[in-house]
């Protein structure tokens, strides 16, 4: 009886390790190709992103993106060359018709779904870029255009990088770093770049997003002092380099406004809502545009919390509580003093 169920024991056993879709060998063998898979298209979106900017792609480059010595990076590269999705002749990198079309996908794959996080979830803004990095590579075509169109087919993704269409081309990242900027020149932040994710989460910490108007006031080697949107910031070069601007259009010139936001109002003052921050997403933003804080109407401070948290605001007739980092995303202007 003993030799039988060592006989069934060890059957399971090579079942278990063998079996030709579910052992474990075969699943060590898909995660190994998956995560092959994952380091082409990783490599292949830097060296699209490079051409799209002018700039030549390297082994030594490509190893920095994956974060792989150049000795790993040359075999993911030797890899897509034989797969006819790169070429590498007499030392440059260029991408094949096929590897393009497969970058482009991750890319566009990438920005949608960091748009759906921002505008259909409440999932913080510093985790975007990581969930987005892992569904990249999980969705298929059809599912990346199905999800464009629930999104309402949106042309620029939170941080303000262009969705490509499919077949389309990269457009190259617009402007130039804070650093750079121009003192006492009205710019605005087109895109804030989300790696490394230290740096990122900071300038989120700060309030910095993408569509937020500034001027630079002053710069050193030490700090880059400006105003965004009325506030007052102050960061290290290495920080300001990952915010890239533009100059404001005549027109926009004409529309920007220094506004504060609703957390300056204080109790006894009256405000005119401008509208809701860019950076106000999502549920959130429906649900304060739901409860009256819509351009034109006018907002007073009924009652502070204890520690100045949460507000009561008085809205259209309602009192309304906000947490501090809610009543942020709220610009408003013309602050005077409410009448006795």
């Amino acid at each position: 009886m003993s030799s039988v169920i060592a006989i069934l024991a060890l059957a399971c056993l090579v079942i278990v390790v063998f079996a030709p879709r579910f052992g474990l060998i075969a699943r060590y063998r898909q995660v190994r190709e998956q995560m092959r898979r994952i380091r082409q298209e990783d490599a292949l979106k830097f060296m699209l992103k490079s051409e799209a900017n002018g700039l030549t792609p390297t082994i030594d480059s490509v190893a920095g993106a994956l974060n792989v010595s150049s000795s790993s990076a040359a075999q993911v590269l030797a890899e897509m060359e034989d797969k006819g999705l790169i070429t590498h002749e007499s030392g440059q990198l260029s991408l094949c018709n096929s590897g393009r079309e497969v970058a482009l996908h991750v890319v566009r794959a990438h920005r949608l779904w960091e748009s759906y996080l921002a505008d259909q979830t409440g999932v913080p803004e510093n985790q975007w870029h990581a969930e987005a990095e892992k569904h990249e590579h999980l969705l298929s075509k059809e599912e990346a255009d199905a999800l464009s169109a629930r999104l309402g087919h949106p042309i620029v993704d939170p941080h303000g990088d262009f969705i490509p269409e499919p077949g389309g081309k990269l457009e190259a990242e617009p402007g130039q770093p804070l650093n750079t900027a121009a003192l006492n020149v009205p710019m605005r932040i087109s895109h804030i770049e989300d790696e490394p994710g230290t740096v990122y989460a900071q300038l989120v910490a700060q309030g910095l997003h993408a569509g937020m108007n500034v001027t630079v006031s002053e710069k050193s080697p030490e700090r880059i002092r400006f105003r965004a949107d009325g506030k007052e910031q102050v960061l290290a070069p290495l920080f300001a380099n990952s915010i890239t601007v533009r100059p404001l259009s005549q027109s926009e010139r004409a529309e920007a406004g220094d506004y504060k936001s609703l957390t300056e109002l204080g109790l006894g003052q009256v405000a005119r809502i401008a509208g809701l921050s860019p950076a106000c997403h999502g549920a959130e933003r429906r649900r304060l545009l739901d409860l009256g804080f819509v351009p034109g109407t006018t907002v007073s401070v009924e009652l502070v919390g204890p520690g100045g948290n949460p507000i009561a605001y008085r809205v259209r007739g309602a009192v309304v509580a906000l947490r501090r980092e809610q009543a942020r995303l709220i610009k408003i202007d013309a602050i005077k003093e409410a009448a006795a």
